[in-house]
């Protein structure tokens, strides 16, 4: 197994009894048997007695909802941790407001080599304008401090983080009195990350995966690379994966490789692949995604990172190793030319062994018709975050002020996607939008361009089953015999089939046809509550079932 967690269980055996059981091996379950990590029978009330004398412990769920726990696909686990614990603007809602907070919390921090903080997002401010370097270093006092975007794909900073790193203004992204992008962002978030000490990254990670445990989350896919969070990082999340209960962990790192030497070496910093923020290009919000026509407010078309031949030989050694590669690629041109490149590795190395490795894409979300085939043809990944729509869609949104209405409503196929054949993984990319499992599939489900949505089974199933297909693993993610204990139980309210419109067949929401039901996640009505989070079949997260 390739996942990072400690040895959970004890070789005990648990019967779960009295609520209902989301598993296709009986859509009508309402107990379930672990047994040394695994799930070994799942079955009716009255089966269950069975059991009974050989349970080392029985739970009682007095009728509440059991379902395989969620797989966050993207996540920074570190920025993710400091994001709960320390400067968070995504709730500001002016410049003034933001300002503020940067005070209060250089005023908390006294100690602290580099001030961190993410989120903030100037299209939603009445100033429409990101803080000043002269402002910053006012509200700090003089101190460095590394203020990431909402899509952490550009920052503003003070001048005392940028005395850090005196070769930035000669980098490209570098514009004096605008965010920082491309390299020369990567080069002082490489800077104030280094600043964190052993303890302080643990303790963010540590409080990242506390969280992701209380919302039923029982893996994470960390996307991590030389321009995100460094090897030390890294390996130290992995190290404490590992050692310490709570979600599993599946680190992705994204660096190219040419050859089964630098392969190795990446699989020898525990590495699933060589995937994951592997940057073609930029993000929307930051200018930086890579368009084929130009931005409907700025007067370019953003800037590539990687080409065709760049994707074709990362990917052609990667298969040739055995390894998984993947990118992050948001606009058009970029996702053609992972696509392009990705063909000519098939060429190379034989398409079969490419659709074999199960390469993927992050965000994905300026697909095409034609890109979406050809991520079918490839059997490439979408791994998306449906979050996103739900921030930025809709006739008004950030989309829209970026591309125009009409070029925003083609974002996010999700059905497109399905339809096509298209394996689905759900995520978050934690902490530019929160952990928020069923959140994610209530967008999914309800995307504000009718005719991408999809069914809450499906976006489920993505963000269950379809986080451990993205890893290769086709055994987990589901609560069937043989399956890892990987469950939360959940306080919800009615079970329902949602379709998301009334073109979906009527078998699928009638009782009769077995389908399980799932919460009513319709907008508006109150998201479930998880009770207790298992991973392997120990528990990592508990309250009262009452």
């Amino acid at each position: 197994m390739n996942d990072r967690t400690p040895e959970e269980t004890d070789g005990r055996t648990v019967l779960l009894r009295g609520g209902t059981v989301h598993s296709p091996a009986d859509p009508f379950a309402t107990a379930v048997v672990v047994e040394r990590g695994r799930i070994a029978w799942v079955g009716s009330e009255g089966a269950a007695d069975a059991f009974a004398d050989g349970a080392d412990e029985i739970v009682d769920l007095r009728g509440a909802l059991v379902t395989p726990a969620f797989t966050d696909a993207h996540v920074h686990t570190t920025a993710t941790g400091l994001a709960l614990t320390g400067l968070d603007l995504s709730g500001a809602g002016t410049l003034a407001a933001a300002l503020d907070r940067v005070r209060a919390h250089a005023s908390a921090r006294p100690g602290d080599a580099v001030l961190l903080g993410q989120g903030w997002d100037a299209s939603r401010w009445p100033e429409g304008r990101p803080p000043s370097r002269t402002e910053l270093d006012a509200a700090t006092g003089g101190r460095p401090l590394y203020l990431s975007r909402v899509d952490a794909h550009s920052a503003v900073v003070s001048t005392a983080l940028l005395d850090r790193v005196p070769a930035v203004t000669g980098l490209p992204g570098f514009r004096d009195g605008e965010p920082l992008t491309g390299d020369a962002h990567h080069a002082v978030r490489r800077a104030a990350y280094a600043a964190l000490t052993p303890g302080q990254r643990a303790d963010a990670q540590r409080a990242a995966r506390r969280h992701a445990a209380s919302l039923g989350i029982g893996s994470l896919h960390e996307c991590a690379g030389p321009d995100i969070s460094g090897e030390e990082d890294f390996t130290g999340l992995l190290a404490l994966a590992a050692a310490e209960p709570g979600p599993r962990v599946f680190g992705y790192w994204a660096e190219l490789v040419a050859n089964a030497k630098e392969i190795a070496r990446i699989r020898d910093l525990g590495a699933v692949g060589a995937a994951g923020d592997l940057f073609v290009d930029g993000s929307l919000g930051s200018h930086t995604a890579c368009l084929g026509e130009p931005y409907a407010d700025a007067p370019h078309s953003g800037s590539a990172r990687l080409g065709p031949d760049d994707i074709a030989a990362h990917v052609a050694a990667c298969t040739e190793a055995g390894f998984q590669a993947g990118f992050h690629a948001i606009g058009d041109a970029a996702l053609t030319a992972v696509v392009d490149g990705v063909r000519a590795a098939a060429e190379r190395v034989g398409p079969e062994r490419v659709r074999a490795a199960r390469h993927r894409v992050e965000h994905a979300e300026m697909l095409t018709p034609e890109t979406v085939a050809a991520f079918a043809e490839l059997a490439l990944t979408a791994s998306v975050q449906p979050a996103f729509d739900a921030a930025w869609g809709g006739e008004d949104g950030m989309y829209a002020q970026r591309l125009g209405a009409d070029r925003a409503r083609t974002l996010n196929p999700y059905a497109g996607l399905l339809r096509a054949g298209v394996p689905l993984a759900l995520g978050s990319d934690s902490p530019v939008t929160p952990l928020d499992p069923w959140g994610a599939v209530r967008a999914a489900a309800f995307h504000r361009t009718p005719g991408h949505r999809i069914s809450v089974r499906g976006a489920f199933t993505a963000h269950t089953r379809g986080g451990w297909r993205a890893v290769g693993r086709d055994d987990a993610g589901v609560l069937v015999p043989g399956a890892p204990a990987d469950y939360a139980v959940w306080e919800s309210g009615s079970l329902v089939v949602q379709a998301p419109d009334t073109r979906v067949a009527a078998w699928s929401t009638d009782p009769r046809s077995g389908t399980p039901g799932l919460p009513d996640l319709t907008p508006g009505s109150p998201l479930p509550v998880c009770l207790r989070t298992v991973v392997g079949g120990r528990t990592v997260h508990a309250r009262p079932i009452e």
